[in-house]
């Protein structure tokens, strides 16, 4: 799922050499064989003519639960349920993605995956729980554009971290799906 967010203040938290290219975060909550979870946190970004997703943290072994066709991921510092419509369509392609950057590496570690499973759009909600001031926010039903923005507001520049990521408030949950596919 991804949300929107105030693209200065993610421009106040990016690592030197790292332009946002929207004002997004992304958050990728994954079942793996069935029982492992984990989830992983992005945005989008260049670097050096590069385009693709800068790994802000990511989680393994994440517990979650299943209750019909609610799936919920539960941590101490997350919380994010999903609920499949039944409405499928094709996989977002990003033409442009070069892959994702993982914080302190110059290159792309991993080239992006090739999905050609069809997407089920979800209903989904989720809450940061790093502070009391986490990000939180609900799908309302349809996918939205994440449109870049010119500066507005030059913010103190801040670490690079989850927590402060996801201190950044959600201004409209900007779309969800899930998709199955095997490695």
């Amino acid at each position: 799922m991804a949300y929107g967010v105030e693209q200065d203040r993610l421009r106040a938290i990016l690592p030197d050499g790292f332009v946002s290219l929207r004002p997004v975060l992304r958050i990728n909550a994954e079942i793996r064989d069935g029982e492992k979870g984990y989830v992983e946190f992005n945005t989008a970004v260049e670097k050096d003519g590069k385009k693709g997703w800068l790994n802000i943290g990511y989680w393994n072994n994440v517990s979650f639960e299943r209750a019909g066709k609610i799936v919920k991921f539960k941590t101490d510092f997350l919380e994010i349920s999903f609920a499949g419509t039944g409405i499928e369509g094709s996989c977002p392609a990003e033409k442009d993605n070069d892959g994702c950057y993982f914080t302190g590496d110059t290159e792309c570690l991993r080239k992006p995956e090739i999905i050609t499973a069809n997407k089920e759009f979800c209903d989904c909600e989720f809450r940061w729980k790093f502070s009391e001031n986490g990000a939180r926010g609900k799908s309302i039903g349809k996918t939205l554009p994440a449109v870049p923005t010119a500066v507005v507001n030059v913010y103190t520049k801040e670490s690079f971290t989850a927590e402060n990521a996801a201190g950044i408030p959600c201004e409209q949950v900007l779309g969800a799906y899930l998709v199955v596919f095997e490695r």
